[in-house]
């Protein structure tokens, strides 16, 4: 505690772990960050330009990528530099910010998912009706939806945190996450009732929903001809490939308080090392009109 200016500052115990490969994970981490932040605003930019790409489902791409570029700019500098710094600490405020900023993402992910899920199952369910209801005030409402949710919610998880008492001034990890709330005295029921109601409400439900979504496209699909199942495979591996993965991270996350250090450090590690990669490289090879810009880009770039 700085009694001068009243800030607390807690110390990020975690880089610890690195010991003499600080250099080799900086290298990494700082070559993951150019190529996602590249691959992604590439695809955006794709997107963007191209009349032909001017529909929801890329629309969707579009905007979890824009979610990725936020996600990498908030966390990645910040940990390229707590790598190679001598003093790992961050003070409480900017702790919960960059608490607010993981998860407010993570979870604005999932409504896109569920998003594009809900896309997909309209586009080969019913395809006759897909103009009437994937308007742009549709689209346009669940983007706003998607961002405007996750962001209220966590505020209120950000002021419960600010106003609790703190016990511990060390946090066994490497950013900010739910490991916050061993730093706490005691957790309040009113917080601890709504972390459950926004677990539910911003990861679960959604998850439900987009597997259910899921399980009706293919019941469909393999009643229905052999295009209308190439179609949904196409078009709907890339999305069952994200989310699996992306379920998988954010399952971790919330039994991350659970395991010991050394699980923590290496899995927290590789979350960062291929979390930014999912989107870009899997929408930019799967998806098969978002592969075609880009190889003509890249032509474009080796004629120059």
């Amino acid at each position: 505690m700085d009694d001068d200016l009243n800030v607390t500052y807690i110390t990020l115990y975690g880089y610890v772990e690195m010991g003499t490969y600080r250099f080799f994970y900086f290298f990494i981490m700082f070559t993951v960050y150019i190529l996602a932040m590249c691959f992604s605003v590439t695809i955006v930019y794709l997107i963007c330009i191209h009349r032909n790409l001017h529909e929801p489902m890329y629309i969707f791409i579009a905007a979890l990528l824009m979610n990725s570029i936020v996600y990498n700019t908030a966390m990645y500098p910040n940990l390229l530099y707590n790598i190679l710094a001598k003093k790992h600490i961050i003070s409480y405020s900017a702790c919960l910010l960059q608490l607010f900023v993981f998860y407010s993402l993570s979870a604005s992910d999932f409504f896109l998912l569920s998003a594009m899920a809900y896309d997909r199952y309209v586009s080969i369910c019913k395809p006759l009706q897909y103009t009437t209801i994937m308007r742009k005030y549709t689209v346009t409402l669940i983007l706003l939806l998607a961002w405007l949710v996750p962001f209220c919610e966590l505020v209120v998880t950000v002021i419960l945190s600010a106003d609790s008492k703190l016990c511990h001034l060390t946090l066994n990890a490497i950013f900010c996450n739910n490991l916050v709330y061993t730093l706490h005295c005691v957790t309040s029921r009113v917080q601890a009732m709504f972390d459950v109601f926004a677990l539910l409400s911003m990861a679960l439900f959604p998850l439900f929903f987009i597997y259910f979504t899921y399980i009706r496209i293919l019941t469909i699909s393999y009643r229905s001809s052999r295009e209308v199942r190439t179609k949904a495979s196409q078009t709907c591996l890339p999305h069952v490939i994200v989310l699996s993965l992306f379920s998988c991270l954010c399952a971790y996350d919330v039994i991350i308080s659970q395991m010991g250090s050394n699980i923590h450090f290496i899995m927290t590690f590789q979350a960062f090392l291929y979390y930014p990669l999912f989107y870009p490289i899997i929408y930019g090879l799967k998806m098969k009109e978002i592969s075609k810009h880009i190889k003509r880009l890249f032509c474009q770039a080796k004629l120059i």
